[in-house]
């Protein structure tokens, strides 16, 4: 059981799906055996949280804070930590891994089948209560002013590097990137086309650039987007709803490309891009379609060509070892984090977060926690 004194933080809390968030007087306890406090700094508004908002999202245990993407520093450190000390920087994982499974010990930890049940830590019970009452995390629950998280899902980094843009390798950044770069294992002048560019999508444009893929082609809805895409190192860029999209993708790549992303959680966006996807490809979904999605393919599409599909969980990363590449190359100009972040929010604008997430208005937002 946890040992220490509880700490009482203003934290918005989740009472129900499709109601707004409440600003509670959060009560959070100290962290318990292999368990880390962080203080923290910035937290990404992303889509898996809106989808728990909009309820289209199931399974999830009520009352909730929300937050699955940030970065902050240790405050507190539970007893048999060995990796962490009061002070340190730390990017927080949405997946902790128990290091022992087959899945960790083959160095795939975001298949870590030891992970802890939904809206609770590793030992079943919450660090969050409101007036007595329990309140669940979704994953590190990054929307506290203080989370309290499994060791391993604090990854240490640089004091060099800034926080708030540190936040958005938790999730976003390290899903897209890792979708092309360790999922797909694109290479060297790998033709990539990304459907959907929100904050996953182009984060698996810059994975694209950080491979040397060519060409690398934007596709989506929204010209704001394809544009950001286009300044991040796509080569390309093509309207998904114009009538002749299709035509227009085949016309750069011809055949079809080496590697498809789907980013976005909709079944036409996967249909049209296994449908761009050539010869020995690979067509990559990230993005959840909403519960209940079916999709129709020829199997014959799979024989010919030797076509994969392959669903990317956390792009695949391996956060020990990953997070703090991503940080590098951030610090040495080649994984650009600034241009991603459209708005920032105090912790009570939250609401207004995902609804300006939800109207498609931003790249990514931050939530900004007083320093």
């Amino acid at each position: 059981m946890p040992s220490g004194e509880a700490i009482t933080v203003r934290a918005p809390v989740l009472w129900r799906a499709g109601e707004p968030m409440v600003m509670e007087d959060l009560v959070v306890a100290p962290p318990g055996p292999g368990e880390v406090r962080i203080r923290m700094a910035a937290s990404g508004v992303c889509h898996s949280c809106l989808h728990v908002v909009d309820g289209s999202h199931g399974g999830i245990p009520f009352p909730v804070v929300l937050g699955d993407e940030g970065a902050g520093v240790v405050e507190a450190v539970g007893d048999g930590c060995r990796r962490h000390q009061v002070g340190d920087p730390v990017i927080v994982s949405w997946a902790p891994s128990c290091g022992q499974c087959r899945f960790c010990a083959l160095g795939r930890p975001a298949l870590c089948v030891n992970g802890a049940p939904v809206g609770f830590l590793a030992d079943g019970t919450t660090r969050f209560s409101v007036a007595g009452r329990p309140v669940h995390h979704f994953g590190p629950a990054s929307y506290a002013p203080l989370a309290v998280v499994a060791e391993s899902a604090a990854i240490s980094i640089t004091a060099r590097m800034p926080l708030d843009r540190a936040a958005l390798i938790g999730c976003s950044v390290a899903t897209g990137v890792g979708a092309v770069v360790n999922t797909a294992n694109a290479g060297l002048g790998s033709s990539v086309a990304v459907f959907g560019c929100g904050g996953v999508g182009l984060n698996a444009i810059q994975g694209a650039v950080l491979a040397g893929a060519h060409p690398i082609v934007a596709v989506d809805v929204r010209r704001s987007r394809t544009d950001l895409a286009v300044a991040l190192g796509a080569t390309a860029a093509v309207d998904a709803a114009a009538a002749d999209a299709p035509g227009q993708l085949q016309g750069l790549a011809p055949g079809g490309f080496d590697v498809t992303v789907v980013a976005a959680g909709s079944g036409p966006a996967f249909e049209s891009a296994w449908a761009a996807t050539g010869r020995g490809g690979i067509c990559v979904l990230v993005g959840k379609p909403p519960d209940g999605t079916r999709i129709d393919f020829d199997p014959q599409t799979l024989l010919a060509g030797e076509r994969r599909m392959s669903g990317s969980v956390y792009g695949s990363v391996r956060p020990e070892a990953d997070f703090p590449k991503l940080v590098d190359l951030y610090l040495a100009g080649r994984l650009r984090l600034d241009e991603l972040i459209t708005r920032r929010y105090r912790l009570d604008e939250a609401d207004q977060a995902f609804t300006d997430l939800a109207r498609g208005e931003v790249a990514r937002g931050l939530i900004v926690f007083p320093s």
